[in-house]
């Protein structure tokens, strides 16, 4: 069955004006530019993580390297067994000293964060881990605060939080769904 959309809370415009916004806050941050290495999240992060990349260049005139992440090996529902076998990193990469800014789309619970910075310390020791995600929504299990938010978007924990990004879905939205209550017995 499928979500019910209770609300359209950005489409294409909106979404291109807070990745510029979020642009110009990282390079008011970060002064050297040319030290930032820019991480984006399967799936969803890595397009966002691009356009930011695209937006710094037209404006700042610097190009930043994006790298994909895939968290998997590293979440903590997995067993460790689970993990170790799956440990492959995503992308070589020497992190040492670059200040690393991840970038996902949803902020949630804050266990993909936890992992992706672990999957970060296997592959090096940055001089500062930052946050960018596009919307915030609350409910944290761990202490984890993003550095860049597009948005904050209070939900109840049984609402879904949907970015689509036309790289992948064929448009530009972010939606809040909630699961439809089936009333037959």
């Amino acid at each position: 069955m499928k979500d019910k959309i209770k609300a359209r809370v950005m489409d294409n415009g909106k979404i291109r004006r807070t990745l510029l916004r979020m642009a110009t806050e990282i390079a008011e941050r970060n002064r050297d530019l040319n030290n930032v290495v820019l991480i984006g999240i399967k799936t969803r992060g890595i397009y966002l993580g691009q356009r930011i990349a695209e937006i710094l260049k037209q404006t700042e005139g610097v190009e930043l390297p994006v790298y994909s992440l895939d968290i998997t090996p590293y979440r903590d529902d997995l067993k460790a067994a689970e993990r170790k076998k799956n440990a492959a990193n995503s992308f070589k990469a020497n992190l040492d000293e670059r200040d690393v800014i991840i970038i996902d789309d949803v902020l949630f619970t804050g266990r993909t964060i936890r992992a992706a910075m672990e999957a970060i310390f296997d592959l090096g020791r940055p001089r500062t881990i930052q946050l960018a995600v596009l919307i915030d929504r609350g409910h944290r299990e761990l202490p984890i605060h993003p550095d860049y938010a597009g948005r904050v978007l209070p939900t109840a924990r049984r609402e879904r939080v949907e970015v689509r990004l036309k790289e992948i879905d064929g448009l530009d939205e972010v939606l809040i769904t909630e699961p439809q209550v089936n009333l037959k017995s």
